[in-house]
């Protein structure tokens, strides 16, 4: 912004020695700063560059959710403690606090984001920040507010300081005229919830960004990510977590989809290391900004013979909720992430057995050792 800066001194000095001999006038002079709330026609935004040999400082946003603390862990190991911030409204567990640093961070607060993000010389957002489907029927307003309003706040930041932007999608971005099996990067969505909604709105804001800017955003359609370590929230494919702990637990369980309900799945490790993926993909082997992914594709009753395996003594039993099952019918039922693999080379590494026989493990010896204690 030199013109800018000249114009400002200029100014400042007319003002402080004025040519008529009079005294200055006690103006103040502010200084001049660039914030993408104030775009120009002709504005455009590049992506601050680092050398190979410097690690990315990174912020991610909603930090307590189910993705936020294991992203943070694997971002760790390869870039440096100190170089990966957690945030969220939320105070953090005592084990999170003391894992690495961890910042309160209010998405919703334009100022406090853009203060957090120049004092800690942020160059890549992970914006986990979101009310997910059920939470987000339940409070419309608040949902508008924390995943499209944020988002604003989100992108603005990202454009004016050159960050590499990360904002997941979900298999909830599709509706019920979206083409089911497969479901490709391009086709019809319309989904039905606000959460869908707000997700469409964001992978559309995210490429503008990146073709009116050069934003350097990047997103991955999530599907039903099943992890261990976190207990099921209440969501449409939760079922597919709960059935591990009743499994061990009671050796009862009770579906609330049909049998036949099919719908793609991954086991959280393989949805972390995708995201760490597609972070790290040079920008000129991504030809488009939100892909699908996708490990594997399977209905309640395929999940529980799986199960049935180890546990032949499981009983499963189903009370249907027209819910939750009315919004499983307008998702996909298998994701074609064949972009994503040739793009960037995505892979999976869980299919159903190795993701039943690990769910199984690391429940176990929880429960084992919550016995003991």
């Amino acid at each position: 912004m030199p013109v800018v800066r000249t114009l400002s001194k200029v100014a400042k000095h007319a003002l402080l020695n004025p040519g008529c001999g009079c005294q200055p006038l006690a103006v103040a002079v502010r200084n001049i700063s660039f914030s993408p709330r104030q775009v120009t026609s002709d504005a455009s935004f590049h992506s601050v560059s680092f050398s190979e040999t410097d690690h990315p400082k990174v912020l991610i946003t909603g930090g307590l959710g189910q993705l936020g603390v294991g992203l943070a862990k694997m971002l760790r190991k390869r870039f440096g403690n100190n170089n990966v911030i957690l945030s969220d409204i939320r105070k953090p567990p005592s084990h999170v606090f003391h894992s690495g640093p961890f910042i309160y961070s209010d998405i919703l607060d334009y100022k406090n984001l853009r203060e957090i993000v120049v004092n800690n010389r942020i160059t890549w957002l992970v914006h986990y920040s979101a009310l997910l489907s059920a939470v987000g029927e339940a409070n419309v307003p608040l949902a508008r507010a924390v995943n499209i309003t944020g988002l604003h706040n989100i992108l603005d930041i990202a454009a004016e300081h050159g960050l590499r932007l990360f904002v997941p999608s979900t298999i909830g971005a599709f509706g019920p005229t979206s083409p089911r099996n497969p479901t490709p990067d391009l086709c019809v969505q319309r989904p039905r919830t606000i959460y869908g909604v707000s997700k469409v709105h964001a992978e559309l804001m995210g490429e503008y960004y990146h073709h009116r800017y050069g934003l350097d955003f990047r997103c991955l359609r999530y599907p039903g990510i099943i992890s261990a370590d976190s207990q099921p929230g209440g969501g449409t494919t939760d079922y597919a977590v709960q059935i591990f702990h009743d499994a061990i637990k009671t050796g009862k369980f009770e579906c609330n989809l049909k049998p036949d309900t099919r719908l793609p799945m991954m086991y959280i490790d393989d949805c972390l290391r995708a995201t760490l993926e597609v972070m790290e993909a040079p920008a000129d082997t991504l030809s488009m900004r939100t892909y699908n992914i996708n490990a594997m594709s399977f209905t309640p009753d395929e999940l529980a013979q799986e199960v049935q395996k180890q546990l032949p003594d499981l009983e499963v039993t189903y009370d249907i909720d027209p819910v939750r099952q009315a919004i499983a019918d307008s998702w996909p039922m298998n994701f074609n992430d064949t972009n994503a693999r040739n793009d960037w080379g995505w892979k999976h590494d869980y299919d159903l057995p190795e993701l039943v026989q690990t769910m199984l493990n690391f429940i176990g010896s929880e429960t084992r050792i919550a016995r003991a204690n």
